[in-house]
């Protein structure tokens, strides 16, 4: 009786620890079209991570006809500019929270993009979460313009994947992306992949780098 008492109390700790655990982060930036998407599709499938793209949260949103967010969000996309922090930073919160992962690791697809961004996630998520690190895709805007137009021509549904939104995006992701990746560089957070091979090549980089990052 006793042993099966102790045995319930250490289920219990077991499963109070694993709802109370703070999420694990890792942060996948890099240029419009550079292979996050796909990249986290390989790491999730392999590593038990969930992948949340910001891009497609705030899509999702856009799409809710209900959503007081509709408006700004698509003039903020077409534009190949950045939407208000709170607006991102509360999606990921809610997808995190409502997320079936067991594990509570995450991979955030396309996020931090400026300083904006970073100031609103260090003051609502930061405390909240443990940063693994980052893993930075880096691929040429001669790469990148090409896969988005094909993406786009093969029915993405993306109202940004054509040339003049693609301009604006990568003249945005030099401007404000460039200076978060070197202040997390700075950090010794950041793996550097060459995202300009294949998906599989790209993948083996990661994989060695996995061990360094955590799971």
């Amino acid at each position: 009786m006793l042993r099966a008492l102790a045995a319930g109390a250490r289920r219990c700790i077991r499963t109070m620890s694993t709802v109370t655990q703070k999420p694990e982060v890792v942060f996948i930036l890099g240029g419009p079209g550079a292979g996050k998407g796909t990249l986290c599709f390989y790491i999730e499938a392999r590593y038990g991570y969930a992948h949340l793209s910001a891009g497609d949260l705030l899509r999702e949103e856009r799409a809710k006809p209900s959503s007081k967010y509709r408006e700004l969000i698509e003039t903020h996309i077409r534009n190949g500019t950045i939407v208000p922090v709170e607006i991102t930073c509360s999606l990921i919160d809610r997808a995190m929270q409502t997320s079936e992962n067991p594990h509570r690791r995450f991979l955030i697809d396309g996020f931090p993009r400026n300083q904006d961004n970073l100031d609103g996630w260090n003051k609502v998520m930061a405390d909240k979460v443990i940063l693994k690190g980052v893993i930075f895709c880096d691929c040429s805007q001669e790469v990148c313009t090409p896969r988005c137009l094909n993406r786009g021509a093969s029915g993405s549904g993306r109202s940004d994947d054509n040339e003049q939104s693609l301009v604006l995006r990568h003249q945005t992701y030099l401007k404000n992306t460039m200076p978060i990746i070197e202040m997390y560089e700075r950090q010794g957070l950041v793996y550097k992949v060459n995202s300009m091979r294949t998906p599989e090549e790209v993948f083996e980089d990661v994989v060695e780098y996995f061990p360094k990052i955590g799971w």
